[in-house]
């Protein structure tokens, strides 16, 4: 099948499947004479496989990590390697969890300071506020 048919399969956008293939997610497929990339259902299945990761906030470094201890074959060292990179990234979401749950805590206080009609100034002069910490990048973002 053509990256299109994958694309479609596995709702991955063209762009997407290229740029795992790029990481090394996803192997060079073999190309047509025509030059078109050919996958089979492995590929499907690999593709199936990262996207669930990704849906679970995993990194490509985590995914990658993953991919090369299902194909190690060797059982148990298998298992516990995926056993802790499974409880690093439960480690980064709770602290992710923790930093955002401050966030929201910080952003309550701050609407607080305006009341029902009240004009939204107490807000804008409580962001501008000097002493004001600025929260950690962390609360937005991925930073694992």
């Amino acid at each position: 099948m053509r990256i299109g048919e994958l694309s479609r399969l596995t709702g991955t956008k063209v762009d997407t499947i290229r740029h795992y293939e790029r990481e090394g997610l996803l192997a060079p497929p073999p190309r047509t004479d025509a030059g078109y990339r050919v996958y089979g259902p492995p590929d499907v299945e690999r593709l199936h496989f990262i996207r669930r990761c990704r849906s679970l906030d995993m990194n490509l470094a985590e995914v990658r990590a993953l991919l090369a201890l299902q194909g190690d074959g060797h059982g148990g060292a298998n298992g516990a390697g995926v056993h802790a990179l499974l409880d690093a990234h439960i480690d980064h979401v709770s602290a992710r969890i923790t930093a955002l749950q401050e966030l929201e805590k910080e952003l309550r206080a701050l609407r607080a300071r305006c009341q029902g009609d009240e004009p939204a100034c107490a807000i804008l002069e409580g962001l501008a506020e000097p002493g004001a910490e600025l929260p950690p990048k962390s609360h937005v973002g991925h930073s694992h």
